[in-house]
């Protein structure tokens, strides 16, 4: 199975970050992400075998069980790789970002311990807003996301979330979260 772990924001921050592309939409030729399928993802393992998920979300338990709430919002945004030549268009994130890296880390150490091996580089909190068939040039697109700050939130849980490749709308991917764990600890004043 695809799976990630994820912080998946609220209705309010994903509504209002909505709000702010959609009468924009139309000017781009980005294959714009799900809506609904909006999330932070802190640990990325493209094959796990079914018979380690209970393992991995005990583990995600334990991680989550020692980590107190913490703050974000959705701001400012970004390309991968690069403005000039990008494929995904993101928005960036705000707030304890300290403790949303230390938690992809601790995510990642979790996965690694359950067999569940995780891929990609070094964590980059973001949120996907589309990507490009090709690299394209898009810096007016990252100016514009610079100016956009959303509500903050606390986040209180983790997600273990599926991805079903081709399963989605158009083809898609559809993520199904078949898990969450609750962060312990209240937020730190």
């Amino acid at each position: 199975m695809r799976l990630f772990v994820a912080v998946v924001p609220p209705v309010e921050a994903i509504d209002h970050l909505d709000t702010f592309v959609e009468p924009r939409r139309a000017a781009a030729d980005f294959r714009w992400a799900a809506v609904d399928q909006w999330h932070l993802t802190l640990t990325f393992m493209p094959q796990v075998d079914p018979w380690r998920i209970d393992d991995l979300v005990a583990r995600l338990g334990e991680v989550a069980g020692r980590r107190a709430s913490f703050r974000l919002t959705l701001r400012g945004g970004g390309a991968f790789p690069n403005p000039a030549r990008a494929k995904v268009l993101w928005c960036g994130v705000g707030g304890e970002t300290d403790a949303l890296a230390s938690t992809a880390a601790a995510t990642r150490n979790a996965a690694n311990a359950a067999g569940a091996v995780p891929s990609g580089g070094p964590f980059r909190a973001h949120l996907t807003l589309g990507r490009l068939g090709r690299p394209s040039e898009i810096s007016s697109w990252v100016r514009l996301l610079d100016a956009y700050e959303g509500p903050s939130w606390t986040v209180h849980e983790l997600g273990l979330v599926a991805s079903h490749l081709g399963e989605g709308p158009r083809r898609r991917p559809r993520h199904e979260v078949i898990a969450t764990v609750p962060l312990a600890q209240p937020p730190k004043e």
